[in-house]
């Protein structure tokens, strides 16, 4: 029996545009770099965000300077407070109905996220979803010591709810990543969805357990 569902947010239950990414890609840009989003979104989406940096700068230009890296991360920080001034977010379509539906059959929803806790807990605020009536936990970046793939933010999950068992935990999320730490997490199903980051032939290098490409078709799949 499935206790929990644990959705990724950007790309998956949250519709902001890619502004974090592309916001990523001009700070690292600015530094000299011609990056396109594509690139950044291929080796940075679903990671912590300096874990992102880091990726984009080792896989295209053979740079591993935790200088640079961190002096762009610092950069991408203000950036982002300047584009969420006047960002406009909306929940991924049937995002808030799901939920509902889920919670109504005693299911945990949870949203995780490579964003810091100030940045997730933002785009929380911009779209009026309120804890213990749209969603139960949020766990971020911030709150454990390794990030995806590792699977150290759905036990954090586990743990605050009691659930022992991954094979009572279902993961969505947009990206390879997200794929990668279910599976790690031990859930039940890994699941992908197209509407975000990844494309459907890049999620299933992960090998999900299904792809879908609207989230009204969860149910069926969660519910059985």
């Amino acid at each position: 029996m499935i206790k929990m569902v644990v959705f990724d947010m950007a790309g998956t239950t949250v519709n902001e545009d890619n502004v974090v990414y592309k916001t990523l890609q001009q700070a690292i840009n600015e530094q000299g770099f011609s990056f396109t989003l594509e690139q950044v979104l291929a080796e940075g989406a679903g990671k912590e965000k300096l874990q992102a940096i880091q990726s984009v700068l080792a896989v295209y230009a053979g740079n591993n300077s935790v200088e640079l890296a961190d002096r762009i991360f610092a950069r991408f920080r203000i950036l982002l407070d300047q584009a969420y001034a006047t960002l406009e977010v909306t929940e991924q379509e049937n995002a808030g109905s799901l939920f509902q539906s889920l919670r109504k059959e005693g299911v945990l929803v949870v949203l995780n996220t490579g964003y810091q806790a100030d940045t997730a807990n933002g785009l929380i605020e911009k779209l009026g979803w309120q804890r213990g009536e749209d969603y139960d936990a949020l766990i971020t970046a911030s709150d454990v010591p390794r990030n995806r793939p590792y699977p150290d933010m759905i036990l954090r999950a586990m743990e605050q709810f009691g659930i022992s068992n991954g094979r009572e935990v279902v993961k969505v999320g947009d990206s390879t990543i997200d794929i990668e730490e279910g599976k790690n997490a031990g859930c039940a199903l890994s699941i992908g969805i197209t509407t975000g980051a990844h494309t459907k032939e890049q999620l299933q290098q992960a090998s999900p357990d299904y792809i879908i490409h609207n989230l009204n078709e969860l149910m069926p799949i969660i519910i059985s």
